[in-house]
């Protein structure tokens, strides 16, 4: 087996601590490692590195060789720029089509998501790859444990294999009734963004329901068989459409199922819910740096310096040498708006 880790994103909505020369899966989170470190932990006690990929933007590469010392410099596939999860899929399977068998299963995976129980994750990593084995593309669905609006949802049925269920439809993020709804009913799965296939099978489904991207993938392997993998397939790969995984394929495919999995995930994808990943004191507060706090609750705080709060409850502050930010946490999403300001002000000192 094979395992193909995402590591392109910004992670706008953890600014100012994710900026473009340190983005968000390059940050540490717990015990002086990275998400990416992370990642590719939970992956090593049944794939060996040298079978571990990691598809990154050319801007990037040399923070993922720091962070992964270990991992051969072959390892790394290189988009020139990003271009959604389509797209950068398939692009990295047309490298993998050259190194390893058609039927050989593979997992891909994002860098920035932290899962708790890395035991029964790989049990379920054992199980996905014999499904992929006989053809089907096979995503991990999260059992909920509350009625999310953040997340989108898988609606499964029938079971067709091993703790594999199919797959009735992909369903956009709710509001808070449809939500509760698709609880009730038990048969919704949050969607994790973690798949796993044979090299054939996706290939496959590119070509059937992908094509501009499938023959787009043939036209860069041709460049590199010409020029190498060191070849510029930037006018190219600006042809792709910017299009997630999900919409381009997993929403068409037929030959699709879903694994219910309660592996202690989360997305981590906004200060919100990294703040559920670290310790607290007694009233829920966290802190990385010296904290006096009267009559606050639920608040988390990444400073250098000492804090002192009072009477605050549930806000998030974060403070890098260069900016502040102080949000309560349930609009921690909307961080992403202030990127947005300051591309359109050409602040690329605070980017």
């Amino acid at each position: 087996m094979i395992a193909l880790i995402m590591a392109g994103g910004f992670g706008t909505r953890f600014w100012p601590l994710s900026r473009k020369r340190m983005p968000k899966q390059f940050l540490q989170v717990s015990d002086e490692h990275s998400m990416i470190q992370l990642s590719v932990d939970r992956l090593l006690p049944i794939i060996p590195i040298t079978d571990i990929y990691v598809v990154t933007t050319a801007d990037q590469a040399e923070l993922v060789f720091q962070h992964l010392p270990s991992l051969p410099k072959e390892n790394v596939i290189v988009e020139p720029f990003g271009m959604n999860t389509a797209p950068c899929i398939a692009l990295s399977i047309q490298y993998l089509k050259q190194r390893y068998a058609p039927e050989t299963p593979m997992v891909v995976l994002p860098a920035d998501h932290m899962i708790r129980d890395d035991e029964r994750f790989r049990e379920h990593l054992i199980t996905s790859a014999s499904a992929a084995m006989t053809g089907y593309l096979v995503t991990f669905g999260i059992v909920p444990n509350y009625p999310a609006t953040g997340y989108g949802y898988i609606e499964a049925g029938e079971s067709i294999l091993d703790d594999c269920l199919e797959v009735i439809s992909f369903k956009e993020k709710p509001d808070q009734a449809t939500a509760e709804s698709f609880l009730k009913t038990g048969r919704f799965f949050w969607n994790s963004g973690i798949f796993t296939w044979s090299i054939k099978s996706i290939s496959a489904a590119f070509a059937k329901y992908s094509p501009d991207i499938s023959m787009l993938c043939e036209d860069i392997t041709k460049l590199w068989q010409k020029q190498g993998y060191d070849a510029d397939i930037s006018s190219i790969y600006r042809m792709m459409p910017r299009i997630p995984i999900d919409i381009g394929i997993m929403e068409k495919a037929t030959n699709r199922v879903v694994i219910p999995v309660d592996i202690g995930w989360t997305d981590v994808g906004s200060f919100k819910a990294l703040a559920e990943i670290f310790p607290k004191d007694e009233n829920s507060n966290s802190s990385n740096s010296e904290l006096y706090a009267i009559d606050s609750r639920g608040n988390f705080i990444r400073s250098n310096k000492f804090v002192a709060l009072i009477g605050m409850e549930d806000i998030c502050l974060i403070e890098t040498p260069d900016a502040i930010l102080l949000t309560p946490k349930d609009r921690a999403e909307e961080v992403k708006h202030v990127v947005d300001w300051l591309r359109q002000e050409g602040r690329n000192d605070l980017l």
